[in-house]
This record gives C-alpha cells, sequence and structure tokens, in this order.
C-alpha cells in the first residue's frame, strides 16, 4: 500500500473510533487497540512528514462538553497522554527523554485514577473556579458542585502559595460510595451507573449541588501550573501543594533510574486492587519544570509524560449476530453484538470486528462463545473463540457483506487495503451526513448548536442534502421540530450566519477535499487569492507548494473536476462564504524565513521548541527533522548533541543562536 494512502486509512478509523467514543459514547475498540492504531500513524507521520495534518487524530483531543454549564477557555490547554502497555515502551520513553534532553533527568511516577478530570484556579488563596476538561481548550464551569467536595479546599493553609496558580486532578466516586449508589438506584428500579468513572462524571454534570454533595465524591490532585511556583520540581511542588491543604497522593514517588521506574509499576499492578478507588495505570512525568518546557509538546500530548496502562481484564461470551456501520470515507467496520456480559465494572454488549480479514481470521460463527477484552478496562474487542464450546446448535459462517447496509451499492476493496468501502460518496446517507458534520466542526466552520444528531434529523426530514443547504435554513423551518424550541431555532441560524466569517482556510479545510487537513489547506490559503484560482490551478502548480505532492494535487484536481462539488462551491460563494484571500490573513505571517528549511535542537532559555517551530512556520520557514545538505540553518539551544554537531559541520550547514533567530525575526 502507498505509505500516503496507509496514514489516510489510519486517520479515517481513528477519526471514526475518536467520535464513537466521544459522541456516541458507544466505543467499538479497545484503549490498547485504539493505540496501538495511534501508535502506527504516529510513526509513519514522523517517518513521512511531507504528509503532516494538523487535523490528524494524533492531534485530536476528544470532548465531553455539557450546554447546561458555561465554557470556560483553559489558560493551559488540557492535553491528554500518551499511553504505552509494556515496559519496553517505558523504556522507549526513556530513551526518547534522554536523548532530546542530552542530560541527567528525574521521573516522577504517580498513580493514574479513573475518574474525571478538573481544573481548579485559586486566587489570593481561595477557590474561585473549577472546569471540567471539556475539549481541552475550554471545559465546563462546574465550581458550585467542585465546592462540595470535601476533599478540595476552599480556602488553602499556610502562606506559601502563590498569589495566582491552577492545579490539577481527578474526581473520583470511591469503590464503597459507588456500591451503596447503585444499590439505592436499583431498589428506585433506576438504571444502573456502568462504573465509578461514569458515576463521578454524571454527578459532577447535575444541576443540584445537594445532589453532588450527597454522592460524597473524593478528588486527588496532580499536576500545578503557574508563574512563581515554589519549586522548579513538579514532585517537590506537589509536596508544598499538600502543606496548602490539597490531597496527594501518597503513592506518589520520584525515581532517579529506570530500574526505580519499574519497581513502582510492578508494585502497583498487583497492589492497586487494594485501594479505594479505581485507578486504570500508571503516569510517568519528567519531574524538572525547565526540561518539561524545553520537551514541549505535540498537539495532542506533552512530549515529557506518558501512561501505562494495566493489562486488561476479559470475559467469555456468546456472538448473537454481526452489523455494519458505514463512516464519512465509505469504509463498512463489522460491530459484533454480544449476549451483555460484566467486564472491568461495565455491561459489554457491543465490540468491534474491523474488517474481513479480522473476521476470517478467527473463523467466526453465529453463536460461539467468544473471548472479550477490554484494554485499559475501556473499551472492548474480541479475541478469540472457544472452539471447544461449539454444539451441534452452532449458527452460519459469519462472511463480509458485498453491498452497502445504507445504500445498497456494491462494495469495493481496493488493492492493498484492509477495509471494504461503499463508491456511492454523492448519494450513501452516512457519507452525506459525515460531510456536512465535518464542515460544521469546530476547526472548520464551527457552527455552534449544530450536532450529528441536529445534522441527521435535518437529514431525513429533508431539509438538507448538502453543506450549502444549511445556509438556506431559516427559524421557521426548524422551530418546533423534535427537542428544538424557537430560542434553541435562532441559536442555530445565528451560527450558520458567523460562520461566513470564517476565513479562507479553514472554507477550505471543510470542504472535506480528501488529503487537505488543516496545514495544506492553509498552504492553499497563503498561495491562492481565492477558489476560483484554486479551480483552475494544474497539478505543476499544486505541486509547487509546500507540503504538496503528485497525491494530494491529483485529489484537489479530482474533486474540483467533480460537477457537484464545483457546483456546491459556487453555491457557498453565493451564499457569501469567505472562499477568498483577506488582507486580514495576509498580515498574520511573514516570507522573512520563506524557502528555509529549519533544524531545532537543544534546551532552551527563551521559548519552547514548539513555540520556535510556529514562530517558523508564521515567517514562512518550514520545519525539518534531520540535518542535510538541503538545511537552510540549525537553531541550536544548550546540550546539542555531538552527532549532530559534527554532521553540521561536515556538511557546512549554519548553527544560529536562539538570540540571533529571535533577532533575525523580531
Amino acid at each position: 500500500m502507498i505509505v500516503k494512502d496507509k496514514i489516510e486509512e489510519l486517520r479515517a478509523t481513528l477519526h471514526r473510533h475518536n467520535y464513537n467514543y466521544y459522541v456516541l459514547n458507544a466505543p467499538e475498540i479497545s484503549d490498547k487497540e485504539f493505540d496501538m492504531l495511534m501508535h502506527e500513524l504516529q510513526r509513519l507521520e514522523e517517518e513521512y512528514p511531507e504528509f503532516y495534518d494538523e487535523n490528524s487524530p494524533s492531534m485530536r483531543v476528544g470532548s465531553d462538553l455539557n450546554k447546561d454549564f458555561v465554557q470556560v477557555p483553559h489558560k493551559y490547554p488540557m492535553l491528554s497522554l500518551s499511553n504505552t502497555y509494556s515496559e519496553e515502551e517505558i523504556t522507549d520513553f526513556y530513551n526518547r527523554v534522554y536523548k532530546a534532553l542530552n542530560e541527567e533527568f528525574e521521573i516522577c511516577c504517580e498513580l493514574k485514577y479513573d475518574g474525571t478530570s478538573i481544573s481548579l484556579t485559586y486566587e489570593n488563596g481561595k477557590l474561585v473556579r473549577a472546569v471540567t476538561r471539556g475539549d481541552g481548550e475550554k471545559g465546563d464551569d462546574v465550581t458550585n458542585n467542585v465546592k462540595t467536595i470535601r476533599t478540595i479546599p476552599l480556602v488553602l493553609s499556610g502562606d506559601t502559595y502563590p498569589s495566582l496558580f491552577e492545579i490539577r486532578g481527578e474526581i473520583l466516586m470511591p469503590w464503597t460510595v459507588f456500591e451503596e449508589l447503585n444499590k439505592d438506584r436499583e431498589a428506585r428500579e433506576e438504571p444502573l451507573f456502568a462504573n465509578p468513572r461514569n458515576a463521578a462524571s454524571g454527578t459532577l454534570k447535575q444541576q443540584n449541588s445537594s445532589i453532588v454533595a450527597s454522592r460524597k465524591l473524593d478528588a486527588y490532585l496532580y499536576y500545578l501550573l503557574g508563574d512563581n511556583l515554589p519549586y522548579n520540581g513538579h514532585y517537590e511542588n506537589l509536596l508544598e501543594a499538600e502543606k496548602w491543604g490539597f490531597k496527594i497522593s501518597k503513592a506518589t514517588r520520584k525515581c532517579s533510574s529506570l530500574e526505580e521506574v519499574f519497581q513502582f509499576v510492578r508494585y502497583w499492578d498487583i497492589e492497586r486492587k487494594n485501594l479505594p478507588v479505581a485507578t486504570d495505570g500508571i503516569v510517568l512525568k519528567v519531574n524538572n519544570l525547565l526540561q518539561q518546557k524545553n520537551l514541549g509538546f505535540t498537539a495532542k500530548s506533552p512530549r515529557w509524560a506518558i501512561a501505562y496502562k494495566f493489562q486488561a481484564e476479559r470475559a467469555l461470551t456468546r456472538l448473537e449476530k454481526v452489523t455494519y456501520q458505514v463512516g464519512r470515507t465509505g469504509a463498512v467496520t463489522p460491530v459484533a453484538n454480544l449476549e451483555p456480559v460484566q467486564l472491568s465494572g461495565t455491561t459489554v454488549k457491543r465490540a468491534s470486528l474491523h474488517n474481513a480479514d479480522i473476521i476470517e481470521g478467527l473463523d467466526l460463527h453465529i453463536g460461539d462463545m467468544v473471548y472479550v477484552e477490554k484494554g485499559g478496562e475501556i473499551i472492548p474487542k474480541i479475541t478469540g473463540v472457544d472452539v471447544d464450546a461449539r454444539g451441534f446448535m452452532l449458527g452460519e459462517k459469519v462472511r463480509f457483506i458485498t453491498h452497502c447496509p445504507e445504500c445498497g451499492s456494491k462494495l469495493v476493496r481496493y488493492e492493498g487495503e484492509a477495509a471494504h468501502y461503499c463508491p456511492n460518496e454523492t448519494a450513501c446517507p452516512p457519507q452525506i451526513k459525515g460531510k456536512i458534520e465535518h464542515f460544521i466542526s469546530r476547526k472548520a466552520m464551527n457552527i455552534d448548536g449544530l450536532g450529528p444528531e441536529t445534522v441527521d434529523m435535518f437529514y431525513r426530514l429533508g431539509l438538507i442534502k448538502n453543506t450549502a443547504d444549511l445556509y438556506q435554513l431559516t427559524v421557521d423551518d426548524i422551530k418546533g421540530l423534535d427537542r428544538m424550541g424557537v430560542k434553541s431555532a435562532e441559536n442555530i441560524v445565528k451560527g450558520i450566519i458567523r460562520s461566513k466569517e470564517v476565513p479562507f482556510e479553514r472554507v477550505v479545510f471543510a470542504l472535506g477535499i480528501r488529503f487537505v487537513g488543516e496545514t495544506v489547506a492553509k498552504k492553499i490559503a497563503r498561495s491562492f487569492a481565492n477558489v476560483d484560482e484554486l479551480v483552475q490551478a494544474d497539478v505543476e502548480k499544486l505541486k509547487n507548494i509546500d507540503e504538496i505532492g503528485e497525491k494530494i494535487a491529483q485529489s484537489i484536481i479530482n474533486f474540483f473536476s467533480n460537477t457537484s462539488n464545483r457546483e456546491l462551491v459556487e453555491r457557498l460563494k453565493g451564499v457569501g462564504l469567505q472562499l477568498y484571500r483577506t488582507e486580514e490573513d495576509a498580515e498574520k505571517y511573514s516570507d522573512k524565513l520563506a524557502g528555509q528549511s529549519i533544524v531545532i535542537s537543544g534546551v532552551f532559555a527563551h521559548h519552547s521548541r514548539d513555540e520556535y517551530k510556529e514562530m517558523i512556520e508564521k515567517n514562512g520557514g518550514k520545519n525539518v527533522g534531520s540535518i542535510s545538505s538541503k538545511t537552510s540553518f540549525i537553531l541550536a539551544g544548550e546540550n546539542m548533541g555531538p552527532a549532530k554537531l559534527e554532521k553540521a559541520a561536515k556538511l557546512g550547514v549554519k548553527i544560529m543562536t536562539e538570540d540571533e533567530f529571535l533577532a533575525i525575526i523580531s
């Protein structure tokens, strides 16, 4: 398979699973399997940086926003952690950190509590705001509810705390409280909570804070942020925070070697079963805050921390039937429907089978007793079949379908690909709705009030058949629909109107051209004055744009050669979308580093590596990962590796200091 196609297939698969997990609350694969797919994507993206895409699932952060609460932006993004499942992967992380820092470092080991994340802000020793993780950039203000949790101090002790700081942690429901709560709900014939994590999250979103108080939530805090923290060590700051009144886990340990880290992991892999609250792994963090800053972040997670997930549990249950789902790209995913079974505190009814090869490899039959595993104790997968349990009542062999379950089109399987696809992209309902959902998403047109359920309803009622139809909707069209009052209808229409202010680069991204992610859309918007120029561009002109190769160029040509797509673009132009570059767009960038390929290496004093990468891109330069004869210069900090120094000298590549670089772009 062509590498670019493999990357796109992985991205499409992970996008779908992200949606299932965060939006539908119906995960189909395990944490471990999701992370294996993510690791493969990240490996390919690192090996082939020319296919970089800011909209990749590797940069995606999921959401738990609740519209009933006021949404507050996070001062510091709340990112997720990369997951590992073996000591070998921990070793890889440790070695990556050492190679990047080129100096000694310590690791702070912590229990990974399985609850709901919270960010607490304190001013002058008093709690002023509590915000959920949300989508990582903004979350729900749940201050009133959090104030009912007795382990969270409202007023701090002592006088050594900063005047303004943020502390993050996990809100949990202890096992004893969880069991008591479910016992009461069962007596009242109410639905039971699946696990303590869901119970804690649901409790925190209650509108009545007295209910929150009655459920005896707990909280462990594990991360301080601010400009004037007492120490330059994460572990030392936690010990100081404990003096202020915060509940800090007694299990937290600072380690100075890889063997000490493994001792911690092995001990708690067994001892965690005796804890009063749920845990699902270990978190490893580089302890020194300056080293953390220099290691920086990816768009999704910090490079200075990882989560080690405990091994999965498994159970045996019966396969009742197999159904099929069609994604936005047309990929068809088989889903195993199971006889309900309890596993890691939750009831499992469905599991993903991924593709035809997996089904064939398992030799699945309807009625088979199958082993179901939950990696990370969250998302289920089928890992095997109990062949010895087969009897005369065994049903027919499971065979992958030949036609789309939604539109009836004959499925295709491209050479070298595992998935089957429905080719009917202009008339297959899930694909059409998927394109609309992409168009309205936060990083595209960002239309408030619209979501997958609303799009589905509008589509079923014939109100919209494509993205341009959104701009014909009126309040009278949608008020009175299911759960749609006048206020909701007005908010949706206002959101659609506001989207006309979205800049050119995001409109290009919203069009949903295959292989055109956020980064490529930005490059296009900087290279063409308007969409008409883009429509007329040939392959060679497109390939002259940084990061656009033959595959992307041909995809753009194919998109605009489709009559339906050209008509759609004309309609979007007609309703006033910014399918052109404004003067304000141009002012955001400079060409001071145009045409230059720059390598970043070492530890910096003024800015983090990520900040320098952003500066390079905004000034027209290109970040590259390795030194070659084409490298324009190396932006070098302290402790630059000797191998890179030697290679730079051999190739005659200039080495530039922080101050010299900042002077150039200032």
